[in-house]
């Protein structure tokens, strides 16, 4: 039952990866996608409805990490699309105003539901049979009012909630890269960054470099994790004379691609080379 589904989401994923080289505009892309994303949750819905889950296991996969994984995409996009039509067409400044007040609507969802953000973050299970199996409301467990209106046959208690948290770390990287972008225009961002004297070249694509400054910061490699990614970003493209463009869309593209850490394994694979060839 499982496979069968997967399949029907590659075929989104591939749409999903033709209206985004196709429509630019953010608006459009949105309301396509949308449109798409919705399509295919009323297919996989409809199989629900006509097939049982092999076991219990199988239905938690499916309502806690598979129905997530195509239902955030749309949760996200609708908000984008709300975001950018109502967005201000005034100065940089208002638009900031603005973007910054959608982030803390980001950090209050999260400070409000953070027992269920850990729960997901790492890995536990216990409470899985209740959060994401059909039938199991539980009262005395915090749930939205969503749920109430939702459809028995295709929700359990926390799916959307699951689904909201992925949801919310898309858009948390869609508007700091917006940020990004208005800062590059008054040139604020690495304004005060030391530049290095002597001539260093990066050479390997810009996305690695991207893909290792997310894992420096992950890794609170510098200043003890005590450095905003922007400020790693442009000390970087001070240090090698480059520009980065949008990274945090990068990282987007970075997260969703099969191979996660392509260009950090290369690093591995090389070096232990090196070690090896050294030693014979």
């Amino acid at each position: 039952m499982i496979s069968n589904i997967s399949d029907k989401i590659k075929i989104l994923e591939t749409d999903l990866k033709l209206i985004d080289i196709e429509n630019p505009d953010i608006l459009k892309k949105s309301e396509k996608t949308i449109f798409c994303i919705k399509a295919c949750l009323k297919q996989i819905k409809e199989y629900i409805c006509q097939n049982q889950f092999s076991s219990q296991e199988e239905e938690i996969q499916f309502f806690k990490e598979i129905k997530p994984s195509v239902y955030s995409k749309l949760i996200y996009f609708v908000k984008i699309f709300n975001i950018e039509s109502k967005r201000p067409n005034g100065s940089d400044k208002f638009q900031k105003k603005y973007l910054l007040n959608e982030l803390s609507k980001l950090e209050k969802y999260f400070s409000e539901n953070l027992e269920f953000y850990q729960y997901m973050r790492n890995n536990m299970t216990y409470l899985d049979d209740k959060y994401f199996v059909r039938g199991k409301l539980d009262l005395r467990l915090y749930v939205n009012t969503f749920i109430y209106d939702a459809d028995p046959i295709f929700s359990t208690s926390h799916d959307y909630k699951a689904s909201k948290i992925l949801a919310n770390d898309l858009l948390n990287i869609y508007l700091n890269s917006e940020l990004s972008i208005l800062e590059r225009k008054d040139g604020s961002a690495g304004k005060n960054m030391l530049i290095a004297k002597g001539k260093y070249s990066w050479t390997e694509s810009k996305i690695a470099l991207i893909e290792l400054i997310y894992a420096l910061h992950s890794a609170r490699c510098i200043n003890n994790g005590n450095i905003e990614i922007k400020e790693l970003a442009a000390f970087m493209e001070s240090l090698f004379k480059i520009d980065l463009g949008d990274y945090y869309r990068d990282y987007l593209q970075i997260k969703n691609r099969q191979n996660q850490t392509r260009f950090i394994d290369n690093l591995k694979t090389t070096f232990v080379k090196r070690i090896n060839e050294q030693d014979e």
